[in-house]
């Protein structure tokens, strides 16, 4: 099983919270979930079965300061 496809079933089975920098009128939400110390995942909270973005924990500092600044 390549690490991609471990990644991908993680994303799946985590347990998703919603980002405090979501938009409270649930418009724009962002769920967050930590897969493992070594990955974080990101997905659009209307799209529960969609895709996720797996980020090491340090490339996820960065695209919450991007977003931030965005």
């Amino acid at each position: 099983m390549s690490t991609h496809r471990s990644a991908f079933e993680l994303a799946h089975r985590a347990a998703w919270f919603k980002s405090s920098y979501s938009d409270q009128t649930g418009a724009h939400c962002v769920e967050v979930a930590n897969l493992l110390p070594a990955r974080v995942a990101v997905r659009d909270s209307k799209l529960p079965h969609g895709p996720a973005l797996t980020l090491p924990p340090e490339a996820f500092v960065s695209f919450v300061a991007h977003m931030k600044s965005a």
